[in-house]
């Protein structure tokens, strides 16, 4: 690997790489180049879902990258359609079968709508078959969250949910520390919104220590110890994004970031009613 990428220990022992690349709302058609790209730049954790509709592609550049399996941590996600322990188990397989995989690194409730109870206990059952080395949630609320490990004594071992500066969840990040959670942060440059790339809190920062906007975002994610998942489809990009940890944000830099928390979504409520059943009612598959 051109960058040495430090890991987070998940509450089961296992090793993460706490900066991966994500897939989400790359053309399956552009994914195999994208991860062939991400591998090539470095990038050892791979993120991706079944509701993205892009696992095979991922699974063929794993196949031409002849990087050792031991060397990659992949992560898939289970849709709200496939909820419940049978469905689970199927979808699972399905999975793999399009990944190319014969295990993997982390599985995660996708949304926390559905028969996710269910998927729980077969997931643990799949984890103690040792077909999956870790298993978590996304998009998961601190009540649903702590509702979950109480009553199935199992805890998740990442939560990812959308974390950028302008939505930090610093309650949920205290939880989850205190509960054994690893934090996992999806949509960490908030899709450009509210041009975080051009703001100048982050500009004036990244000035300060040669770095991009994206940058500052990706240090400052990871300072506090939350994994991230950026996605690019450029290579020069790709590279600048794992190109973080030869600097330290300091502490008066961090509360700077931390002033731009407006503490609300940028994207959608998961509690919103409307939203809820859009979610939870959208297929993926026949």
């Amino acid at each position: 690997m051109s960058v040495q990428v430090p890991a987070v220990t998940l509450n089961n022992g296992v090793e993460m790489p706490i900066l991966g690349f994500g897939v989400f709302q790359i053309p399956a058609e552009e994914t195999e180049q994208a991860v062939a790209g991400a591998l090539a730049a470095g990038y050892r954790q791979l993120d991706t879902a079944a509701s993205y509709g892009n696992e095979e592609a991922v699974g063929r550049a794993i196949a031409a990258s002849g990087i050792a399996r031991d060397e990659l941590f992949v992560t898939t996600k289970l849709w709200v359609q496939d909820t419940g322990e049978d469905n689970t188990r199927k979808a699972f397989n399905a999975s793999l079968r399009r990944l190319g995989l014969d295990y993997l690194d982390l599985y995660l409730i996708h949304q926390p709508y559905g028969d996710y109870y269910g998927s729980w206990r077969a997931m643990r059952a799949l984890n103690g078959q040792g077909l999956v080395r870790a298993i978590g949630v996304a998009n998961f609320y601190p009540d649903r969250l702590v509702d979950l490990i109480d009553r199935t004594g199992f805890t998740p071992a990442v939560n990812q949910i959308e974390t950028h500066p302008y939505f930090q969840r610093q309650a949920d990040h205290a939880l989850m520390a205190d509960r054994g959670v690893q934090h996992e942060s999806w949509g960490g440059f908030a899709e450009g919104r509210n041009s975080l790339f051009s703001d100048p809190t982050l500009t004036q920062i990244g000035a300060a220590h040669g770095k991009s906007v994206a940058q500052v975002v990706l240090r400052w994610l990871t300072q506090r110890n939350i994994a991230a998942i950026p996605k690019s489809v450029r290579p020069e990009r790709m590279a600048q994004n794992l190109d973080v940890f030869d600097v330290t944000l300091t502490g008066d830099e961090m509360a700077r970031i931390a002033a731009m928390d407006t503490g609300a979504t940028l994207f959608f409520d998961h509690r919103d009613p409307a939203m809820v059943s859009a979610i939870g009612n959208r297929p993926i598959h026949n």
